[in-house]
């Protein structure tokens, strides 16, 4: 009986690394590597912060910096309560930054509302005067508003920290883009059932500008929290008194001399409200920013 032969199946062949293919590889790399480079030049002055605001006094001004803070205590954080009234400073806080966050939205969606969707004589023209005050400084308004504010009999009280804080030009315009972004099919359809402008308002456009709500939310929240020129000014009892401006009495300590781990753990103690907003709104904010064509 006649055997046949039989041969091994050739390997298959691999085309060697070009140089186009290693130099795609090295651009890759080089980009990976700043950008890492960049995030550990943003996240180091936080952990530097927190790791200040763990150590004792003694071992912060070291001629050999610790990034690990040895030995580790808790201490800055207790000192931190018992000097200021953290728990009122942090609701005072929170609850201004809540209030004036939640006006600036409605009143910035209803007026922009009126600028994008709603036709009228001379529109257009009141919206770029109205843009206009964006170059104003806010450092100009502070006095004209303070005079305003105790005319009212606003000051020490939580009116003068939340009313302001409702008018936004920059709100408004955030979330006009967003708006005439928006189809105007529903709106027409909307109309055609008989339909008003409140309802198309309240039940068409807002649910579709969820992302520039939560943008704008976001930067309302963190100007109201992060305030502190315009609460120095009308918030000087401590019943009202927000958290920054709490935390800058810690600047001068006993003796004339700065307590930086207490500082740091006020620091930490004003951060972490502002991250826990961001991480819960992440995904609106980012989708908010690239809807409504911010460029930063």
């Amino acid at each position: 009986m006649k055997q046949t032969k039989t041969f091994p199946l050739a390997a298959p062949l691999v085309p060697p690394a070009t140089p186009t293919a290693w130099g795609q590889v090295a651009r890759t790399a080089a980009q990976y590597a700043l950008m890492m480079g960049i995030v550990a030049l943003m996240v180091l002055p936080f952990l530097w912060m927190l790791s200040t605001s763990l150590k004792p006094q003694q071992y912060i001004l070291q001629a050999v910096p610790q990034l690990l803070p040895d030995p580790l205590t808790f201490e800055s954080y207790t000192q931190l309560a018992e000097r200021i009234d953290l728990g009122r400073t942090a609701f005072n806080s929170a609850f201004v930054a809540i209030a004036s966050t939640v006006g600036q939205i409605i009143i910035s969606a209803m007026a922009a509302y009126a600028f994008s969707r709603m036709r009228w004589r001379g529109r257009d023209t009141v919206f770029v005067l109205y843009l206009t005050t964006m170059m104003i400084p806010a450092v100009v308004l502070v006095i004209p508003q303070f005079i305003l504010v105790r005319s009212l009999g606003w000051v020490n009280n939580y009116a003068a920290l939340i009313v302001p804080g409702m008018f936004s030009t920059f709100g408004v315009f955030l979330l006009r883009q967003s708006f005439l972004g928006l189809p105007k099919d529903f709106e027409e359809a909307a109309f055609v059932d008989g339909a008003n402008h409140f309802t198309i308002f309240w039940r068409i456009i807002l649910p579709l500008s969820t992302p520039a709500l939560a943008t704008l939310a976001v930067f309302s929240f963190m100007g109201s929290w992060n305030a502190y020129l315009w609460p120095l000014f009308t918030a000087r009892r401590e019943e009202v008194m927000t958290l920054p401006v709490a935390l800058a009495t810690l600047q001068a300590g006993p003796r004339a001399l700065t307590e930086w781990n207490m500082v740091m753990a006020g620091s930490v103690v004003a951060v972490l409200p502002i991250l826990l907003v961001y991480l819960f709104a992440q995904r609106w904010f980012v989708a908010g920013v690239v809807s409504s064509g911010i460029k930063g």
